[in-house]
């Protein structure tokens, strides 16, 4: 027992003595009085009087007043040995409950020291804990070394938390969380800045290319499906790359470029970008049009058009892909990857979706009032796929414009279907039943099953452009397509190649069996007059 503690307990026990020994002092008294009284009574009835002769002989003679004699003398050994027994366990005991007290204000203190720097859903590291780390780093003796930080955003985490409740998408943050952690432990510091949003520290100097590889193994840990109770549920990730001094030499430089990259993976086929500085200039520009998007389809600011789909065995026209513009009043016509994606962040997607089918089928019906007989493609977002109000609305158009539904395809991609199969199939299954067809999108770029591609009621696959852009130049672009055209065949689909921009290239995907093609040498998407002019030079009409 050390110094203090024994200092502690001795005192302790010097004060509970004091207090038990004054009730055994009270007891000695107590039975000293009693002694003196039976003594008294005993010398009274025996001689008859009390004097100091009869005292003395009583208490010569008498056994009872021997053993009452040794009374008061018991009182006082067993008092004082009773009183530091009883002196010593109270003290045990108030120490042992003082010390219970410390170890758990100890452990609440830890328990808030704990709380303030973790995040409460994962355990992970918040966006204090994260920026002391990255600060650290910086004014560390290796100050001077690169190191990089990664944002990784799991982009459709709203949309679950909207159809599925938050109990859904904050499981689906747990399991991202376990297998962030389970898949890079340290030195690298992963922590939970937002809600969807996640941080990596790459404490080392990389390479930016082994970064880059980082970025994709982050991609290829959250690509299996996370089971939400019953439902199977797809993480779309998108992930912004910095790397210090070349990008910002303190934490919220570093965050805020990252930030931006991470926008920019939006608009990536990779989910993937790295900051430049030339991102800067959209970033005002995005601001802006996040707060006017709102009233663009009220202004009919929003314009179609239309990109011819040539058959490739003849090279006669067979349809069109409707494409929105945006005619903004002061940065003139924007392309759809300049807003498209800030759509897709709201709800305002559906809102536009709604808006280009209107569009979309009352000009394909003129078209074929005037005896132009093509096909309609209009693209449907994830969004869209899982709005169950969808086939409704659909139907609702094609009453009002008195289309055929065999003259209109709807695109989806694999990755829209991916994010909820079960509500998409759902939705998919209902419009087919109207008499729709369906075709893929960007086939090729996203996480796709076969299990899935073979239970929709599909029409046509679209090859991406970044397949058939280069399949003069690359051996695997060409086995690619080729492939994907003898998968399409075999399960009865027709296929499209998007981005042809040379007659060799159409040449050899004529050779591969391709029916339809897409791109600039064919046609560049023309608005609703140009693309009449067009078929009328043509003599399409």
């Amino acid at each position: 027992m050390n110094g203090p503690t024994s200092d502690f307990l001795h005192n302790n026990v010097k004060v509970l003595r004091s207090r038990v020994s004054k009730t055994a002092w009270q007891g000695i008294a107590i039975a000293v009085i009693a002694l003196v009284i039976a003594t008294l009574t005993v010398a009274y009835v025996e001689h008859g009087t009390v004097d100091a002769a009869s005292l003395i002989n009583v208490q010569q003679t008498n056994f009872a007043l021997w053993v009452l004699d040794i009374v008061p003398f018991v009182f006082a050994f067993w008092g004082q040995y009773s009183s530091t027994v009883l002196a010593y366990e109270a003290s045990a005991m108030v120490m042992d409950q003082t010390q219970e007290l410390r170890d758990k204000a100890d452990s609440f203190e830890k328990q808030v020291r704990h709380s303030i720097t973790h995040d409460l859903l994962t355990d992970m590291p918040n966006k204090e804990l994260f920026y002391d780390r990255v600060e650290q780093q910086i004014v560390s003796p290796r100050g001077t070394d690169a190191f990089s930080v990664l944002l990784i955003e799991v982009a459709n985490y709203k949309e679950i938390s909207d159809t599925l409740g938050r109990n859904s998408s904050d499981s689906l943050i747990k399991q991202v969380s376990v297998r962030l952690d389970s898949a890079f432990p340290a030195p690298y510091t992963i922590a939970r800045l937002e809600n969807n949003t996640f941080s990596m520290l790459v404490s080392d100097h990389l390479a930016g290319s082994v970064v880059l590889e980082l970025a994709e193994s982050v991609h290829r840990v959250l690509h299996d499906v996370f089971y939400v109770g019953q439902v199977k549920l797809t993480a779309q990730v998108n992930i912004g790359i910095v790397h210090f001094p070349q990008h910002g030499t303190d934490v919220d430089t570093l965050v805020q470029r990252a930030g931006i990259a991470l926008y920019m993976a939006h608009n990536s086929n990779k989910g993937c970008a790295v900051y430049d500085s030339s991102f800067d200039a959209h970033s005002p520009t995005q601001l802006t049009l996040m707060s006017e998007l709102h009233h663009a389809i009220e202004n009919r600011e929003l314009e179609l058009f239309y990109q011819p789909k040539i058959r490739v065995a003849d090279g006669v026209l067979n349809g069109a892909e409707a494409l929105v513009r945006w005619n903004h009043p002061k940065y003139g016509l924007l392309y759809p990857d300049q807003f498209i994606p800030l759509m897709e962040r709201s709800r305002l997607i559906q809102g536009l979706t709604l808006w280009v089918i209107q569009e979309g089928f009352a000009q394909c019906a003129q078209w074929h009032q005037q005896g132009l007989d093509l096909m309609l493609s209009i693209n449907l977002s994830a969004k869209d796929l899982n709005n169950p109000e969808l086939p409704d609305l659909i139907s609702g158009i094609k009453g009002a414009t008195g289309i055929n539904p065999n003259w209109v395809t709807l695109e989806i991609t694999e990755s829209s279907i991916m994010t909820d199969p079960d509500a998409a199939m759902q939705v998919i299954n209902r419009i087919h039943d109207m008499g729709f067809q369906f075709s893929i999108d960007d086939y090729g770029t996203g996480y796709s099953s076969l299990s899935y591609l073979k239970r929709l009621p599909l029409k046509e696959l679209k090859i991406d452009r970044s397949f058939v852009s280069d399949l003069l130049r690359h051996e695997s672009d060409a086995v690619i397509v080729n492939a994907t055209i003898n998968l399409a065949h075999n399960l009865g689909l027709e296929v499209t190649a998007e981005g042809v921009e040379d007659q060799a290239t159409l040449e050899l995907l004529k050779q591969e069996g391709c029916d339809q093609a897409q791109g600039f040498m064919l046609g560049k998407p023309m608005s609703e007059d140009g693309f009449t002019q067009w078929c009328r030079e043509r003599n399409y009409v």
